[in-house]
């Protein structure tokens, strides 16, 4: 059996489990009967992330659940110590053990940030459970002119605790660690930190299609700046503000809300072209990131094809990403763009897009759900032409 038909087998199957007729499962979807007829019998794959988070919620199942993606190496070195890490220490209690300086824990925070931007979790996850546990340890009971300084380290390695988190799919794991990085922040009282922070939990947020908390978490981290100034000498605030711009043009694409999601892209845009290309805690915002970000919006509305061949006609159009974690998913949006074409006339520039993905980024990759079902997807529609890197590909799904 293909890997589509066995994601609709899957979806099939849980449907039936919880007594619910495609109808009824296409009305909690917001999606047509038609369509879950299409998907439950291998006729339509999936390239809209929103959609596989949207059916997997209504049928109480994770993606990887429905895509039958098993969990990649990286989450069994990475993940376990962070949950434990992230248990260990909180607010009211931290563990009796001994921590270095602060500064030396920042600095090692920063680097944990660079690494994970460029996705390599293994590398960035590696010594992150113990800097989270020590970085509590010396904002709770460290000496007190050290404290603010170990908040502020303690919300950027819980920053890139959600990030590993999420692209491993352990959205747990994500979820404690965004509301970790938030607590840090307002105890700072810093609307930088906090938008940062809060734009990273929202994305989790959407992802398991808790799209009201996602709003209210973008728009209340919204609100604290609307002072921001994109010309000011150091325009982090605008930075901040325009990367939750973004997580609330990706929210409401997911819902379908097209208007929307459209009025926070040319605030994104509108922000950036007057920041220029800045990179506050890794985030990268400026003109290229919009783009990107523009990209996997228009992904999920549907309307792929027309939009990627707006951005592959630009030359350079990857110049101003300066993360692989960026490049890669920008690479991958361009793939599930040019899948979109019901005609499949794409779809050897989607393989290409797709492996140039795994090659900039292999472990966010080769963990996102979607990967399987793009390779397999293309594979079955029978379009494409260079069966080598199709063959390629193929080896690198887990």
């Amino acid at each position: 059996m293909s890997e589509t038909a066995e994601i609709g087998a899957r979806v099939r199957e849980a449907r039936e489990e919880r007594g619910m007729s495609q109808q009824e499962l296409a009305d909690e979807a917001g999606i047509s009967q038609s369509f879950v007829s299409r998907l439950e019998s291998g006729a339509r794959f999936l390239s809209e992330r929103g959609l596989l988070e949207t059916l997997a919620s209504a049928l109480g199942r994770s993606a990887a659940e429905l895509t039958g993606r098993p969990d990649p190496i990286p989450g069994a070195l990475v993940l376990s110590p962070l949950s434990a890490a992230l248990s260990a220490a909180t607010w009211d209690e931290v563990p009796d053990v001994p921590a270095r300086p602060v500064d030396e824990l920042a600095r090692l925070a920063a680097e944990a940030n660079r690494a994970s931007a460029d996705a390599r979790y293994v590398v960035a996850g590696g010594s992150l459970g113990a800097l989270l546990v020590e970085l509590h340890v010396q904002a709770v009971a460290g000496p007190a002119r050290d404290r603010r300084a170990a908040l502020a380290a303690l919300c950027e390695a819980c920053i890139v605790a959600v990030g590993i988190a999420r692209s491993l799919g352990d959205y747990p794991v994500a979820l404690v660690a965004g509301e970790r990085a938030r607590a840090a922040a307002a105890r700072l009282e810093d609307p930088v930190r906090a938008g940062f922070a809060s734009m990273s939990t929202a994305i989790v947020q959407a992802r398991i299609v808790d799209r009201p908390a996602a709003l209210a978490t973008a728009t209340t981290a919204l609100a604290a700046l609307d002072r921001a100034d994109p010309d000011a000498d150091n325009p982090a605030e605008a930075e901040a503000a325009g990367m939750l711009h973004l997580a609330l043009a990706q929210v409401h694409a997911k819902a379908r809300d097209r208007d929307t999601a459209f009025a926070h892209l040319a605030e994104a845009a509108a922000l950036a072209s007057r920041t220029g290309e800045r990179r506050t805690l890794c985030y990268d915002f400026g003109p290229a990131n919009t783009v990107a970000w523009d990209l996997s919006a228009h992904a999920e509305l549907g309307l792929g094809p027309q939009r990627a061949e707006q951005v592959v006609r630009r030359r350079g159009y990857r110049a101003g990403l300066v993360s692989l974690d960026r490049c890669g998913a920008l690479e991958f949006d361009l793939c599930r763009c040019f899948a979109q074409d019901p005609e499949g006339s794409r779809d050897d520039r989607a393989l290409d897009h797709l492996n140039r993905a795994y090659l900039a980024a292999p472990e966010r990759v080769g963990a996102d759900p979607l990967f399987g079902p793009l390779v397999e997807g293309l594979e079955r529609r029978g379009r494409h032409q260079d069966d080598e890197l199709l063959d390629a590909l193929k080896t690198r799904v887990p």
